[in-house]
């Protein structure tokens, strides 16, 4: 019995770290924007060259 207390007490410990850790990325701005990364490869960097008249 003394073992699942033992073992309880890890796992809160183990949640609290974790939380800490997103709270830490969270205020580093980690997660500031998720939308771009996915889609920059979708948009084209080079501009083609105008014709000339």
């Amino acid at each position: 019995m003394n073992i699942l207390y033992f073992l309880i007490g890890c796992s809160v410990l183990m949640a609290l770290i974790f939380l800490g850790a997103f709270f830490w990325a969270s205020k580093n701005g980690q997660h500031d924007d998720v939308h771009t990364p996915a889609v920059r490869m979708l948009f084209d960097d080079d501009k083609p060259e105008e014709e000339q008249v």
